[in-house]
């Protein structure tokens, strides 16, 4: 059975069809997922909808799209959201230069406040870096109590050892799956010991289903991908993987 360790499910096309989104996954073989939010409002609802299902687990952060505007309050509000036994995470936490969407300064900013909030609560992070190697390593090294995963990876084997060796584990979603990714160059390099997969749905559907929203189930095609890469079985993929997560983040 596989875990999808990183997804959107309050997206509004798959929360009125959530019902019928886990029976498709499930039938995937994919029957445990982490809801992760992005925001204070996404957080509430990741919550939320972990709170009424069994296999859903949930996530609250600041993603770097979203460090404008906050309330001053944001780092009490995400404490209060961590209480919860449904939380697993810190996240979606990280930098973002790619898109210039918010200031560098204020997403470093922002960064290291939940960065304390992880240390605190001993809880993992779950971080998302695009075009920003040098500082989120840099960040990551001020606070070597912290441990995680590398979202939806999309960097270099280099970048990926440092992160490993910092005690993060590297997590591939369905941009592995790609015609002319480098990506499988960078995962058949790496351990199954030091991978999660994942969808972030509804983003990032997977060959045969790129272009399309994606769902949690399609975890399954990037599990597939990842065994082909590295010549195993299948279910060694799954096996491994599943138990990568339950780890991490101390699921029941």
């Amino acid at each position: 059975m596989l875990v999808d360790t990183h997804c959107h499910l309050y997206f509004e096309g798959i929360r009125n069809d959530i019902d019928n989104v886990l029976d498709r996954a499930n039938s995937l073989g994919v029957s445990r997922f982490i809801c992760v939010g992005t925001n204070l409002e996404d957080s509430i609802l990741s919550l939320n909808i972990a709170k009424e299902f069994k296999n859903i687990y949930a996530s609250a952060g600041i993603h770097p799209h979203d460090v404008n505007d906050l309330p001053e309050d944001y780092i009490k509000q995400i404490y209060n959201l961590m209480s919860n036994p449904e939380m697993v995470a810190v996240g979606e936490i990280g930098l973002d230069y790619f898109k210039n969407i918010t200031s560098p300064k204020l997403q470093k900013t922002v960064l290291r406040a939940q960065m304390k909030v992880a240390k605190e609560l001993k809880k993992p992070i779950i971080f998302h870096n695009r075009e920003a190697d040098d500082d989120m390593i840099s960040i990551l090294e001020e606070f070597p109590e912290v441990k995680g995963v590398a979202h939806c990876f999309s960097s270099t084997l280099e970048t990926a050892e440092k992160f490993i060796e910092m005690g993060y584990l590297i997590s591939f979603s369905g941009n592995l799956t790609f015609k002319n990714s480098h990506l499988p160059d960078v995962a058949k390099n790496i351990s199954l010991n030091n991978i999660l997969i994942e969808t972030d749905s509804p983003f990032l559907s997977p060959v045969p289903h790129r272009g399309k929203p994606n769902e949690p189930g399609r975890t399954r095609f990037v599990a597939e991908k990842l065994a082909d890469i590295q010549n195993v079985d299948f279910k060694v993929v799954s096996k491994k993987t599943t138990q990568n997560a339950i780890s991490l983040f101390n699921l029941n």
